[in-house]
């Protein structure tokens, strides 16, 4: 169930991104009394799934999820229809236009997702407000990897500030250490203030997901509240409602000490020490391959969360912020991707990697935040320089604005092929390092 709630959320995010992408080309056209043949949500080689012809325009739903498409009257676009070329440019095409209409046409799927990712992020302010854990409430310090023993860092560990400068929201630290190129973490350790050096190792093998830095949490209260979909511990007898109080009558102040011990007795049998209805219990179990029982606990009250509250007017420079501030580190993410030392690059993923990061349970907040993040990504990677991309577009009317010049016909359609290769070539790379990361769990 969990992965339909995923599919779908991903589907629907997908579908909103889309249309609304498309809708900005579609009413710039209107607005310059271009002619749109077709908006389509989803491509529909060969048939449609759904299509209803109002006026000159046909709408429609395709069958395959890979993005959607407004046909223009006059205009060399993915379909590749050159035949219609061929013949003398009429008024209501996109041809005829002058370059700055054309210019509008063309960004107005960008501009659109812009303002889509705006309009969310002051919506989610004004209803829900902005929640986060202030560093300063961290109280039992950090729990990190083998990667961030190897810069110095220790669980345990209370995070000060980053290049002597203190962020207040805890999870915002390791944005902040991988975005900005901070070189220095400084940390109280046992009454003591070190300075830890940040290597370029630790900001590649963070991208890939190590390093982990997180907020360190006791063992107990260890209340069971679920299970995984194959868990040692369900199968072993273990119930909802059960409180773990240790393991081979071991007592753990700490919760990442009792992961350390099932990773330490992974494929061994070990004795759960359970409470259950005021009586004590010992089940025997053994953590799986993974060193995991694959239990659920409750993390709630643990920690003093912060909650700012916004009117509806204060949201709206709130909004604007926290999107321009999502733009700058999406740009500085992207930029990661080109460097030979992080090479991140090798972290690409497709539509597997996308769905994995809606949560498991459907929550409005979640979606809503996921979606204005997907449409900023929609629009930067629609705005690349690429031809088939509306970048490409606009490389080429740009230079007809700064030299009189239009391209011809020719070599626009040829430019289109180059980038639908360029593109595919890039959806097959991403999409094959999401199977090889399956295939290697």
């Amino acid at each position: 169930m969990t992965v339909v709630i995923k599919i779908i959320q991903f589907v629907l995010s997908l579908s909103i991104l889309v249309i609304i992408h498309e809708l900005g080309h579609f009413i710039f056209a209107k607005i310059f009394k271009t002619r749109v043949e077709k908006f389509y949500l989803f491509f529909n080689p060969w048939f449609s799934i759904f299509k209803l012809r109002k006026g000159e325009t046909e709408y429609g739903i395709g069958w395959l999820p890979l993005g959607g498409y407004v046909k223009i009257s006059g205009m060399i676009d993915e379909s590749l229809d050159s035949e219609q070329m061929k013949q003398p440019p009429q008024p209501w095409e996109f041809r005829s236009k002058p370059s700055w209409q054309r210019l509008l046409i063309m960004t107005g799927g960008v501009l659109f997702n812009f303002l889509l990712a705006f309009f969310i992020y002051v919506s989610i302010l004004w209803v829900w407000g902005e929640t986060y854990l202030p560093t300063s409430n961290v109280k039992y310090g950090i729990v990190t990897d083998s990667t961030g023993y190897s810069i110095g860092l220790r669980n345990g560990d209370k995070i000060l500030s980053v290049d002597n400068q203190y962020i207040d929201n805890f999870y915002q630290i390791p944005k902040e250490i991988i975005l900005n190129n901070r070189s220095t973490i400084q940390v109280e350790r046992n009454g003591e203030v070190i300075n830890i050096n940040i290597l370029g190792e630790y900001i590649r093998d963070a991208i890939k997901g190590k390093g982990s830095i997180d907020a360190r949490v006791p063992f107990r209260p260890f209340i069971v509240s679920g299970f995984g979909k194959t868990s040692p511990a369900k199968e072993a007898g273990v119930m909802p409602g059960d409180e773990i109080t240790g393991a081979d009558s071991i007592e753990f102040k700490f919760f990442d000490e009792f992961q350390g011990y099932l990773m330490k007795n992974r494929g061994k049998i070990i004795t759960l020490n359970i409470t259950r209805d005021n009586k004590n219990l010992n089940i025997p179990v053994m953590p799986n391959e993974s060193g995991r029982l694959e239990v659920m606990r409750t993390f709630e009250n643990i920690f003093e969360y912060k909650t700012i509250k916004y009117s509806f007017f204060k949201s709206i420079p709130a909004g604007f912020k926290l999107g321009v501030r999502t733009i700058s580190d999406y740009l500085k993410q992207f930029r990661l991707i080109f460097s030979k030392e992080v090479k991140g690059y090798e972290s690409l993923g497709g539509f597997i990697t996308i769905g994995k990061i809606f949560p498991g349970i459907w929550n409005w907040q979640a979606f809503w935040n996921l979606t204005a993040f997907l449409s900023i990504i929609l629009a930067i990677m629609n705005i690349l320089p690429i031809p088939a991309l509306d970048g490409g577009h606009v490389i080429f009317l740009t230079y007809e604005v700064i030299t009189g010049r239009k391209p011809s016909d020719k070599f626009l359609e040829y430019a289109q092929i180059a980038g639908m290769i360029i593109l595919f070539s890039l959806l097959i790379y991403a999409n094959g390092n999401d199977i090889i990361k399956l295939i290697r769990k």
